[in-house]
């Protein structure tokens, strides 16, 4: 018997999120990483979820909260409402709801997240942790001011 991935592909783990998550592929497109993190927390694939993250905001980001919230939330599905793959050449956005229940009461988290391309792999642009200045280099190396590119998301 296959296990359907956590993610709600309806695609087997094995042959979903698994192969993200043990590093033999990458994620195609913003909305597979998105998914792929999603059945991350559910599995509780801490290094997944920082690894897929913006490598400038990497060392922000809180291991042990992240740890924490993805162990004691009981993950209760996925839906994915939105996929755009091409806000710009190097930048997506995937709008979803990740239904949850931490203490039996049951949450939605209801996100229009970003990403971006550095290179050939996609990460999540986190929110949640500083962000450059406007007038700053942009942390994805593109050369631009962080509000001509990833900061076009944080206005």
């Amino acid at each position: 018997m296959t296990t359907a991935c956590p993610c709600q592909s309806g695609i087997p783990y094995t042959e979903c999120c698994q192969p993200f998550h043990n590093g033999t592929a990458t994620a195609p497109n913003a909305e597979a990483l998105m998914r792929s993190r999603y059945c991350a927390y559910v599995l509780h694939h801490i290094d997944y979820i920082i690894d897929t993250t913006v490598p400038a905001q990497q060392p922000l980001l809180d291991r042990s909260a992240i740890q924490h919230w993805s162990e004691s939330t009981r993950w209760q599905g996925l839906n994915v409402l939105a996929h755009h793959p091409n806000i710009s050449k190097n930048h997506a956005q995937v709008e979803f709801k990740a239904l949850y229940s931490e203490n039996g009461q049951t949450q939605v988290h209801h996100e229009l997240s970003a990403f971006v391309r550095i290179g050939e792999d996609w990460y999540f642009i986190d929110p949640t942790v500083p962000l450059p200045g406007m007038k700053q280099p942009c942390f994805c190396g593109s050369a631009k001011k962080f509000k001509a590119c990833c900061g076009q998301f944080f206005k």
